[in-house]
C-alpha cells in the first residue's frame, strides 16, 4: 500500500504533471505510472491531506486527477481568496458538482450574483453554504440558490446587506430543510415578514442569529417560536423593538432552548425572566425522562445574554439562575453574561455562591 503519508504532493503536481512520480512503500520506493493508473480511492485520500489550494491545483493536472476531485470532494472553502474569488468560483463549480459544503466568505467583497447562480446551477446537492460579508450580492443570489439548491440546512448571508425581505421569505418557501441560518446585520433581509416565512415553512431550524437586525418585532419572533419549536439556539441582541411577548412565546413552544442572546434588548422586563424560570418546572417531566435517557442536550439554558437589559431586577434573574442549572456566573464557566446591568451585581450562580463559602469558611493563610 503507497504511504500517501510521505508524499511531497504540491511537487508531485506541479512537477510530473500527468506524468507518474515515485512513492515510498515502506523502506522502497514504489515507481507509479501515469496518474490515471492510481485508483480513484487514493487520489481523493491523498486529496484529503492538503489544503483547497492543492486540491484545486490538483484538478487541473490531468483527467484522473480530474474525474476524482469532480466525483469525489464534497467540501470547498475559497475564504482564503483574496482577489477574484467570483472568477475562480465561476470556473470551478461546473467542475465540483458534488460539493455539500462551500465557504466563501469573505474580508473584501468580491463575489457577485453571477457566482452564485453558477453555483445554483450546478452545485446541486449544496447543503452548506456561507456567503457571508458578499456585499456585492443582491436578491438575484438567493432566487437563483431557491430554485438550485434545496437541499440547503445551513446558510450563513450574515452581511449581505443587499438582500429584501421578499427574497428571504422566497427562499424560505423552497428551502425547508433550513436548520441553521444566519441573518446577522441583515436589516433590510430580517422582518418580521421574513420571519413569518420562515416560522412557517422551515418547521426544523435549529439555530437563528438576527443578531442587529432592528426591525425585528414581537411579531416575527413569535412566528419562529409557534414554527420552529425544535430551536436550540436564537440569537436577537440588538433587537430594540422585541418585548416581553417575544420571550414568553420562545419560553412557553421552545422546550430545547439552550441559548438565547437578549443583549441590548430594553424592553425586556422581568416578566420575561419569570417566563423563563416557569417554563423549567413545566417541563421538569420531559426533562427526567431526558437525563434517564441521557440525553444531556435536554439541560435547559445553557448560555442567556442580557447585558445592558437594564429593566431587569436580580430577584428575576436570579429565579433564572436557580431553575437553570447551566446558566453560571463564575469566571470559569461563565454563560450569564449581564454586563452593563450594575442593578445584577448581586446574582450568582451556585456553583459561585459554594466556592465563596468555602473561602469564608477557610480563608487562604
Amino acid at each position: 500500500m503507497i504511504g500517501v503519508e510521505d508524499l511531497s504532493l504540491e511537487k508531485l503536481f506541479v512537477n510530473n504533471g500527468s506524468r507518474g512520480g515515485a512513492c515510498k512503500m515502506g523502506g522502497g520506493v514504489m515507481m507509479m505510472g501515469e496518474w490515471k493508473d492510481i485508483p480513484m480511492e487514493l487520489l481523493l485520500r491523498i486529496a484529503s491531506l492538503v489544503d483547497d489550494r492543492t486540491v484545486i491545483v490538483a484538478s487541473g493536472v490531468c483527467s484522473g486527477w480530474k474525474d476524482a476531485i469532480s466525483w469525489g470532494l464534497t467540501r470547498l472553502s475559497l475564504s482564503w481568496c483574496k482577489r477574484n474569488m467570483n472568477n475562480l468560483v465561476l470556473t470551478l463549480a461546473p467542475k465540483f458538482t458534488k460539493l455539500q459544503v462551500l465557504t466563501l466568505r469573505q474580508d473584501l467583497p468580491q463575489l457577485e450574483d453571477i457566482g452564485v447562480e453558477t453555483i445554483a446551477n450546478h452545485c446541486h446537492e449544496l447543503q452548506d453554504l456561507d456567503l457571508s460579508k458578499s456585499f456585492k450580492l443582491t436578491d438575484r443570489s438567493l432566487y437563483a440558490l431557491a430554485h438550485g439548491c434545496p437541499n440547503l440546512t445551513k446558510l450563513n448571508i450574515s452581511g449581505c446587506s443587499a438582500f429584501s425581505d421578499s427574497a428571504v421569505a422566497y427562499l424560505a418557501e423552497r428551502c425547508r430543510n433550513l436548520r441553521v441560518l444566519n441573518l446577522c446585520g441583515c436589516v433590510k433581509a430580517a422582518t418580521d415578514k421574513a420571519l413569518k416565512a420562515i416560522g412557517y415553512y422551515c418547521n426544523r431550524l435549529q439555530t437563528v442569529n438576527l443578531g442587529w437586525c432592528d426591525k425585528v418585532g414581537d411579531e416575527g419572533v413569535m412566528s419562529l417560536a409557534y414554527g420552529c419549536p425544535d430551536l436550540r439556539a436564537l440569537d436577537l441582541c440588538g433587537c430594540v423593538l422585541i418585548t416581553d411577548e417575544s420571550v414568553i412565546a420562545l419560553a412557553n413552544n421552545c422546550p430545547h432552548l439552550r441559548s438565547l442572546g437578549l443583549y441590548f434588548c430594553q424592553y425586556i422586563t422581568d416578566r420575561a425572566m419569570y417566563s423563563l424560570a416557569q417554563s423549567r418546572v413545566k417541563n421538569k417531566h420531559e426533562m427526567w425522562a431526558s437525563m434517564k435517557k441521557h440525553r444531556y442536550e435536554d439541560e435547559g439554558l445553557m448560555n442567556l445574554n442580557i447585558s445592558q437589559c437594564t429593566a431587569l431586577t436580580p430577584p428575576a434573574v436570579q429565579a433564572v439562575c436557580e431553575a437553570f442549572p447551566a446558566l453560571h456566573t463564575c469566571p470559569e464557566r461563565h454563560s450569564l453574561i449581564i454586563s452593563g446591568c450594575l442593578n445584577l451585581t448581586s446574582v450568582h450562580c451556585a456553583c459561585s455562591v459554594q466556592a465563596h463559602r468555602a473561602r469564608v469558611l477557610h480563608p487562604a493563610h
